[in-house]
């Protein structure tokens, strides 16, 4: 028996959140130091291969984030990853379908905390910060265009990337519709590649329900993407799945970009989403333990792998016992049960029947 979708929202969430949390306390020692610290942290703590939330061993060089570490968990602290989810939840239940990029605009200026954002929606909340008072009482303002918002130094690194999840999660089978979604989001901040990682990630997750394999779905998606960066970082991924030296053939093929830039994450990402469909500990653990963006890599992996309908295992979400934290105006604390029942009922909004 096919999966209801409200089995696939279940866990999407539950992948996305857990995949999220494992990543969190080793993003900056993989950023910061490479990948030969993560992999010499792992090692020591006995963690590799990564089937399990990292232990936390005391590291003062990069201090990790204790309350994300193995033993340690009683909630999903928050992330930056997991506001955006929430954030899009939130524009889709006031917008529908007719979400435009100004109306992102707008919620980042009333929900999204100017603390919470870096690189690339940073350059872009700045710019909204300088209009703000006439962008609530005009409208765009006059001579404003929102182009000025994406034309910063890191629009194809991988923050619209992280944005993107949910439009896939409630557009089922309409691939396409979820990639103009994630492009309408991502053009607040981001240009080139940096948009079509995001419409990427949202086409893939829409094609996973109408797809029999994730490869069939990954095919599905390449379709929505213009030749060359994103897409060639998809194949390349794809030709490496099953490989076990994958992410280190991606991190040398891309040792030029910064470690948060979309392309060499969106390998990462397809490489090991690929090479474990029946087992979320090994795509998960996996990809964070090939280090780069560990925190948005896990997450996304995690989403997608969970759109099979397939259970994501107790012993990553028991730990965290569906306490959701975010620092988005108004929220605090979530309830998992509470976000699925939301998003399973904008599927049904949109066209999707509700089932089970």
């Amino acid at each position: 028996m096919s999966p209801t979708h409200r089995q696939r929202i279940q866990s999407a969430w539950e992948g996305r959140i857990s995949g999220c949390i494992l990543g969190k306390p080793v993003e900056l020692l993989s950023m910061q130091r490479g990948h030969a610290a993560l992999s010499g942290y792992l090692e020591r703590a006995g963690a590799l291969p990564l089937r399990d939330y990292v232990p936390f061993e005391r590291d003062d060089s990069v201090p990790l984030q204790q309350g994300c570490c193995r033993g340690h968990i009683r909630r999903a602290e928050a992330d930056d990853d997991i506001n955006y989810t929430v954030l899009a939840l939130l524009m889709l239940e006031e917008q529908g379908l007719d979400l435009t990029t100004e109306a992102v605009a707008r919620s980042w200026l009333r929900l999204l905390p100017a603390g919470w954002v870096f690189t690339a929606e940073l350059a872009a909340y700045k710019v909204l910060l300088a209009h703000a008072a006439d962008f609530f009482a005009l409208g765009a303002p006059p001579g404003f265009d929102l182009a000025e918002c994406s034309d910063n130094e890191w629009n194809e690194w991988i923050g619209a990337q992280i944005r993107a999840d949910l439009y896939g999660w409630v557009c089922p089978g309409q691939p396409d519709r979820a990639a103009a979604l994630a492009r309408r989001d991502a053009g607040l901040s981001h240009r080139g590649d940096g948009v079509e990682g995001a419409a990427f990630v949202a086409a893939c997750g829409a094609a996973i329900a109408a797809s029999e394999t994730l490869g069939q779905a990954v095919e599905t998606a390449l379709a929505e993407l213009p030749a060359g960066g994103a897409a060639d970082a998809v194949r390349l991924g794809r030709s490496l799945a099953g490989d076990p030296d994958g992410g280190a053939t991606i991190r040398k093929r891309y040792a030029a970009l910064s470690p948060v830039h979309t392309l060499n994450n969106l390998a990462l990402v397809t490489w090991s989403l690929l090479t474990h469909p029946d087992d979320f500990g090994a795509a998960v653990g996996d990809v964070v333990a090939a280090g780069l963006d560990t925190d948005c890599n896990g997450a996304t992996v995690g989403g997608l792998w969970g759109l099979q309908g397939k259970p994501v295992p107790a012993s990553w979400t028991e730990p965290w016992q569906g306490r959701v934290t975010v620092t988005l105006a108004g929220q605090g604390e979530l309830d998992l049960g509470d976000l699925v029942e939301r998003t399973v009922a904008l599927c049904e909004r949109f066209g999707v029947a509700r089932a089970g």
